[in-house]
């Protein structure tokens, strides 16, 4: 995998919402029993960006984006 870290905040701020949204609305994203909504679910993605719990991550084989928690290994593996 050939990928970067892209700090949030050289995103303008309707790229950085199109990221957050494309990614709290992807098949297989879970949030439990209760149906959480999606307001919600982008405001807990941004806050964990902003506080440096979550990255994003753009993947240069796929050209695409997704958000890893920045514990993730594969993000030690990028730092």
């Amino acid at each position: 995998m050939s990928a970067l870290i892209i700090p949030y905040d050289q995103l303008s701020p309707e790229a950085l919402q199109g990221v957050v949204e494309e990614f709290v609305t992807r098949d297989g994203t879970d949030y439990g029993e209760v149906e959480v909504p999606l307001e919600t679910k982008i405001a807990q993605v941004m806050a964990q960006i902003k506080f440096g719990k979550a990255v994003i991550v753009f993947d240069q084989e796929t050209d695409s984006t997704t958000i890893l928690r920045s514990d993730d290994p594969l993000v030690k593996a990028l730092g």
